[in-house]
């Protein structure tokens, strides 16, 4: 079992997840969008839009530090496992709190309005309720690693991460992982998996060039005396 959750599942998820996208954009191309709803509610909208993408970003941010950097770097650059813990517990804290609430609205808005649940697809539905056990389980996970020492993920959790795309998959590492951060992997793993089929692959056409587009210039066709 522990050969399967943490060294075949990861890869199958990685094939489902890049063949999905492929699969998504050839086939599916005009369906790539998140199908804006703004036409018909915008109240909740203006409110749900905001705390959901912004405590998104401070949460992708908060594992790509958590994940990605080694223990060790951290140390190296003066930071204290008990400093570091605290800012991820009060910065991860109110980013997840903020991303579930933003994503609250949305689901109330979503449910409330006939025009935009009519609209909603299965997979979507599936979707909102694999991201809310995915934020629960990490908000969870990051209070109960923070009362309970006795096991911290950047000693299970973020080795085996690591070891998954080193292509040498360290289950061992994951085993000592307390079973809310195992949790909150497998509940990831199944939202990255369903990510290609939902209106979050909308994620990776995100407009970043327009932050660099050059200025456009409008002219008046009156003549000038």
């Amino acid at each position: 079992m522990s050969t399967l959750l943490w060294v075949i599942l990861p890869y199958v998820v990685i094939v489902v997840l890049a063949g999905g996208l492929v699969w998504r954009y050839r086939y599916d191309r005009f369906g790539w969008t998140t199908r804006s709803s703004e036409l018909y509610e915008s109240r909740l909208l203006r409110i749900g839009s905001p705390l959901f993408h912004f405590g998104l970003i401070f949460v992708i941010l908060g594992h790509v530090l958590g994940l990605l950097i080694p223990e060790s770097w951290t140390r190296a650059l003066g930071v204290t496992d008990p400093a570091y813990h605290a800012v991820a517990l009060v910065v991860g804290g109110i980013a997840g709190f903020c991303t579930l609430a933003g994503l609250a609205i949305l689901i109330y808005r979503r449910r409330t309005t006939r025009a935009i649940f009519r609209a909603t697809t299965r997979n979507d539905k599936l979707m909102f309720v694999v991201l809310v056990a995915a934020l629960v389980a990490g908000l969870a996970a990051t209070v109960l690693s923070t009362v309970d020492h006795s096991t911290d993920y950047r000693q299970s959790v973020s080795p085996w991460f690591r070891s998954v795309y080193l292509l040498q998959p360290d289950a061992a590492a994951m085993e000592q992982a307390s079973w809310p951060f195992k949790l909150h992997a497998l509940i990831g793993m199944a939202l990255f998996a369903l990510f290609p089929f939902t209106r979050l692959v909308h994620a990776f056409s995100a407009p970043i060039g327009y932050l660099f587009r050059p200025y456009l210039v409008y002219r008046s066709r009156t003549a000038r005396r």
